[in-house]
């Protein structure tokens, strides 16, 4: 695809979403599964129900413009999700896995971010209010997926992981 106009990047970057929103629909099960703290696991199926949705209004999108979704890989999701299977993979301490998940998780949320941003705002530029409508409600969702993200790292997690690495140092000295 030749990328000459703004319209061209614009289909560009929603083939390129949708391609990652997919990709994560695989991933946020599996990051489920691997968290070991119950309010992280339900962010993670709160998250994949809204994920979903995302998929959908993408589909929409691509309908109203009369395009297909399909055609392209989002390999930037492609290397976050890579990422974050290494964290699975690891064994430790719940609490310090579960950090770990929620980096991977984030830097997901803020390549979305970024993402949705942009093409929310090429839509407006095209004139395109209706489809930036629908882009800024998932972007305000994946917005607030990551402060849900931040919370629980900053409220329950990471002092968790902290008080495990007390407990290492203190296990360690005797």
């Amino acid at each position: 695809m030749k990328l000459n106009t703004l319209n061209q990047l614009y289909l560009s970057e929603l083939r390129d979403l949708y391609s990652a929103e997919n990709q994560l629909l695989k991933a946020l099960p599996k990051m489920a599964k691997g968290a070991t703290s119950p309010e992280l696991k339900d962010a993670f199926e709160k998250h994949l129900e809204q994920t979903k949705g995302h998929v959908e209004r993408l589909e929409e999108l691509f309908q109203q413009l009369d395009e297909s979704p399909k055609g392209k890989t989002c390999h930037g999701m492609k290397g976050l999700i890579e990422e974050g299977s290494e964290i699975l993979k690891e064994d430790g301490e719940g609490s310090v896995l579960d950090a770990g998940i929620i980096v991977a998780a984030q830097k997901v949320e803020h390549y979305e971010i970024a993402s949705y941003g942009s093409v929310r705002t090429f839509a407006n530029l095209l004139g395109k209010d209706e489809e930036a409508k629908l882009l800024q409600s998932t972007l305000d969702e994946e917005s607030e997926t990551n402060e849900i993200l931040n919370g629980l790292a900053e409220s329950v997690v990471n002092p968790e992981a902290a008080i495990e690495m007390q407990l290492a140092d203190a296990g360690s000295n005797r």
